[in-house]
């Protein structure tokens, strides 16, 4: 059961050092209230506008990403010291340090975007300052830089991407050309074994071959006629001139002969049809000497031989030239049709490769007409920009501080250190007070409880004390904060400096 009655007394007890702490609190929150400076913040809104002309590769998201690298950019150390230095933003604090000048400005600007879908991209630039000019110049030189970035960062990047694909087109057409020579240069070394010469060279094979029978059949017919020549001079001691015409039975020798040719290549020699023909030969050539006798321009000796043979060597002679050249240019040519297929697959290699190359160049130019035409667009200020929409002014009303604010968490925070130091002394004293400690503590039931009776001095003697502590906090602490705050530091900059050293401001 809650004592109410127990715990006003120990209030009243504990009542001078609570009110202690929270006088010296309210004391700060209220003396830091009244102290503080009046800040003033003002703000400039920018438009991030859409591109007048709209390029294909265009991605969503790129005006967002835009922004955040400028925003990284415009917050980074050298700009903010250089924005303090040259605007003499903390000219007031001139033994601040350089880490606390950039912390500062930090923490005095803000930066805001807004966008969502059908809507337009903003963006809010705000700087807080004990001057108003100050706070107006500061905003409007981020402004500035942030517009000089902007345009620095997108005419850059459309230059960089430009310069790129300048020298991946180049590169690329180096590589196209090299495959290109490589492709010649293996036409050149196989030009007769190339695949699109696979059906010449095949019927050029056919060519040679029905060539080089014919060849070799005038051959066999030359040397035959060449035997019987020599074998009719010998049987006949003459021979018929070459320059008279043949008669029917020497026409008709002459094939029996052939045919002889024609058929040993196919029966034996004991054969009826070989012995058929040669009775046949060996009649008809009785017949053709019983003409040759009576013929009075027919010519004996050796001279008419040897001119006839002499004629038939030379034709000999030329057409087994013919057949080497022709049995020689057939090798070449089944050389090349059998390294056809090897080459056709080589060859395909090198064209694939070349294909490749090919399209990587065709892509790589659209892409550099691309970044052409984007890097024409940025130059000429027709892309995605950013303009100003209203420009920062020097404020007349303070922002701030709030000092009601200030005042109340003062006042909050000395109710909190006085609630504090009531439960914590509660918890740390561990004396029996009450008959209900004494059976939680000892596990017993006493049977009566006789508690401390003190006499009417003492009670005096105890409310003179509690005044007396009462007295003396509600004189004595507002007496030794006045004299602290004169004396020896404001205690706006006291506590300034003791939230700065606990990192809470």
């Amino acid at each position: 059961m809650f004592d109410l009655r127990f715990y006003w007394s120990l209030l009243i007890r504990r009542l001078p050092v609570m009110l202690a702490l929270f006088i010296i609190c309210a004391s700060f929150g209220a003396v830091s209230a009244i102290r503080a400076p009046a800040t003033y913040t003002t703000a400039a809104r920018l438009l991030v506008e859409d591109p007048q002309i709209v390029q294909e590769d265009s991605r969503d998201g790129s005006s967002g990403q835009a922004l955040d690298v400028i925003e990284q950019q415009l917050m980074t150390r050298a700009n903010l010291i250089d924005i303090a230095n040259k605007l003499n933003v903390f000219s007031g604090a001139p033994d601040m340090s350089v880490d606390e000048r950039v912390s500062r400005m930090r923490s005095s600007s803000s930066i805001r975007r807004s966008s969502g879908a059908n809507q337009a991209t903003l963006m809010e630039v705000s700087f807080t300052s004990p001057n108003p000019r100050t706070a107006a110049a500061v905003v409007n030189e981020f402004t500035t830089l942030i517009l000089s970035a902007n345009t620095k960062n997108r005419v850059g990047l459309a230059e960089e991407r430009l310069a790129f694909f300048q020298q991946e087109v180049e590169r690329l057409s180096a590589d196209l050309d090299q495959q290109n020579a490589q492709i010649l240069g293996f036409k050149r070394e196989n030009a007769n074994a190339l695949p699109e010469n696979l059906t010449y060279n095949q019927n050029r094979q056919s060519l040679l071959q029905e060539r080089i029978s014919r060849i070799e059949s005038e051959i066999a017919s030359l040397q035959t006629q060449r035997q019987d020549m020599v074998r009719l001079f010998e049987e006949t001691g003459s021979i018929r001139q070459t320059g008279q015409p043949q008669t029917p039975e020497e026409q008709q020798l002459a094939q029996l002969r052939a045919e002889l040719n024609g058929v040993l290549s196919i029966y034996a020699e004991d054969s009826p049809r070989v012995r058929a023909l040669r009775n046949r030969i060996a009649t008809t050539e009785s017949l053709v000497q019983a003409q040759t006798g009576n013929d009075p321009a027919q010519e004996t000796g050796n001279t008419l031989l040897n001119v006839n043979l002499s004629q038939i060597d030379t034709r000999l002679t030329a057409l087994e030239s013919e057949l080497r050249q022709a049995n020689s240019e057939l090798d070449v040519v089944q050389a090349a049709v059998s390294a056809t297929a090897t080459n056709s697959i080589a060859l395909g290699a090198l064209e694939r490769d070349q294909a490749n190359i090919q399209a990587r160049y065709n892509a790589a130019v659209a892409d550099l007409s691309q970044a052409r035409t984007a890097e024409r667009i940025e130059t000429s200020s027709r892309g995605q920009r950013i303009s100003v929409l209203e420009a920062a002014n020097v404020p007349n009303q303070p922002s701030g501080p709030n000092r009601k604010k200030i005042a109340a968490m003062g006042i909050g925070l000395g109710l909190a250190l006085a609630g504090g130091f009531f439960v914590l002394m509660e918890i740390l004293n561990n004396t029996i007070r009450r008959p209900g400690e004494l059976s939680a503590r000892f596990q017993i039931t006493p049977l009566a409880v006789i508690p401390y009776i003190e006499t009417r001095e003492e009670g005096r003697k105890r409310r003179r004390v509690t005044l007396t502590a009462i007295a003396a906090v509600l004189i004595l602490i507002p007496l030794g904060l006045a004299a602290l705050h004169t004396q020896y530091m404001p205690l706006d900059v006291l506590t300034q400096k003791v939230v700065t050293r606990l990192g809470l401001g």
